[in-house]
């Protein structure tokens, strides 16, 4: 599989600069980096910089002229993609909706999407992600939510490059099935790998917090939850907190 990749060797964000370079950068393209500087999450949080052994990475996407709905569910592809490639070093990786990726409660990736619309015409998307490699336990002190390593939670350091490869290559092999297939394609495997279904959660919406049990996950790849005052709500976007 011939993947074309732009390595930088620092940068601010690698989202930003594939952005900025959109028009330039031709499709199915990775951006990469181990030098993210000023990198965002959602809700444009930031994403502390901890240390050059860990990745830093976007996908340059460019599906077709106008934006469908399965694109908006490509971080929850992604999460599913990254979840596999852990569960080969031998590790128990936990979704959390939308699409964070914990080990043993403990967030290890990040992961965001940004669209580019000019008009009415689909220009590309950026789906950004940061892993933690190899990440020492100083450098989570003060992170305000549990985070962690794979290196910290297997015991002992891994390749990063080979780790990079593998996530690549593996989100190349089927994202044309997924585009064509829907979240409907990852649905069982995204809830299985959930840690959150069955369980009662408080999600930060838009305007509001809401508290109830998370019963499902739609084909949309939206979130169902059954609210304390038996009302059933569908989040299309939102945070467990």
């Amino acid at each position: 599989m011939d993947i074309k990749k732009i390595y930088l060797e620092e940068v601010n964000s690698t989202n930003l600069f594939a952005k900025e370079h959109l028009d330039e950068i031709e499709d199915r393209t990775i951006v990469y980096t181990y030098r993210q500087m000023a990198g965002r999450g959602r809700f444009d949080r930031q994403w502390k910089f901890v240390g050059e052994d860990n990745i830093y990475m976007s996908f340059v996407l460019k599906p077709a002229k106008t934006f469908k709905p399965v694109y908006a569910n490509l971080t929850q592809y992604l999460s599913v993609i990254l979840s596999r490639v852990v569960e080969k070093y031998g590790l128990v990786p936990k979704i959390k909706w939308a699409n964070d990726v914990l080990v043993n409660g403990k967030k290890i990736a990040g992961i965001l999407s940004e669209s580019s619309v000019r008009g009415e015409e689909l220009a590309g998307i950026v789906l950004g992600i940061g892993v933690n490699i190899n990440a020492g336990k100083e450098l989570f002190s003060d992170i305000e939510k549990p985070a962690s390593s794979i290196a910290l939670e297997l015991g002992r350091c891994i390749d990063k490059e080979e780790f990079l490869k593998k996530l690549y290559s593996n989100f190349f092999l089927y994202y044309d099935k997924f585009l064509s297939e829907g979240f409907s394609l990852i649905r069982k495997e995204y809830l299985s790998k959930s840690s959150f279904i069955n369980q009662t959660i408080k999600v930060a919406g838009i305007d509001r917090v809401i508290e109830g049990e998370a019963v499902d996950v739609t084909d949309a790849g939206t979130l169902v939850l059954k609210e304390n005052n038996g009302q059933t709500t569908t989040l299309w976007i939102g945070d467990i907190l």
